[in-house]
């Protein structure tokens, strides 16, 4: 049976809740309700929220990682290895600073673009050659450190549109279960999902 871990990366806390670098975790939480999951903490080092279950024909793992974005690797590494999954067979949802808010982009592998949630998963990985859901928040306006700008929360009006984009992703991943990753890319790369 066809196995596939689905990764969203965020920091844990009510502290980051809507903010731009949880875009991640905003997706995977409305496509856990949206395919009926439920997840559940796993407590022991390094900890993360997990839910299972058997849909599109094969064996799915969602994992939110709670060790903050720089330590996402260790969550992500140990669910793949316990179950024994390659590298292709998992996929990376997160924020993404060079993609306008209101668009997306799958890509089949690539480094980490500064990113430390990817930094830190392909070093506990080993490899960089793993499927990622880039969701697109777009750059800090008037000059605005990359670093606070990732971590401030989204505008009522920018909300509305990341609330369209974040449907549009579950309806993605679904589809890049059923169909792989070059028709997942055929499909939703370079398309407005929505705009302010």
């Amino acid at each position: 049976m066809k196995k596939h871990l689905i990764a969203g990366l965020g920091n844990p806390g009510r502290k980051y809740e809507k903010t731009r670098h949880n875009s991640g975790f905003l997706v995977l939480d409305r496509f856990a309700q949206e395919t009926g999951l439920t997840f559940r903490e796993e407590k022991r080092p390094p900890r993360y929220l997990i839910a299972e279950g058997q849909l599109f024909g094969g064996r799915l793992f969602l994992i939110k990682p709670l060790e903050y974005m720089n330590r996402s690797g260790g969550p992500v590494a140990r669910v793949a290895s316990y179950f024994r999954l390659k590298s292709e067979d998992i996929l990376v949802v997160h924020d993404d600073l060079d993609i306008a808010l209101g668009r997306m982009k799958f890509v089949r592998s690539g480094g980490h673009g500064g990113h430390n949630g990817i930094r830190s998963i392909i070093e506990a990985l080993g490899t960089k050659d793993f499927p990622r859901l880039k969701i697109g928040i777009g750059r800090p306006p008037n000059e605005m450190p990359a670093d606070r700008y990732v971590l401030s929360r989204f505008s009522p009006e920018e909300l509305s549109v990341m609330e369209k984009v974040v449907e549009t992703a579950s309806e993605a991943i679904a589809h890049f279960l059923k169909n792989g990753i070059e028709s997942a890319m055929n499909k939703y790369n370079g398309i407005e999902v929505a705009h302010k």
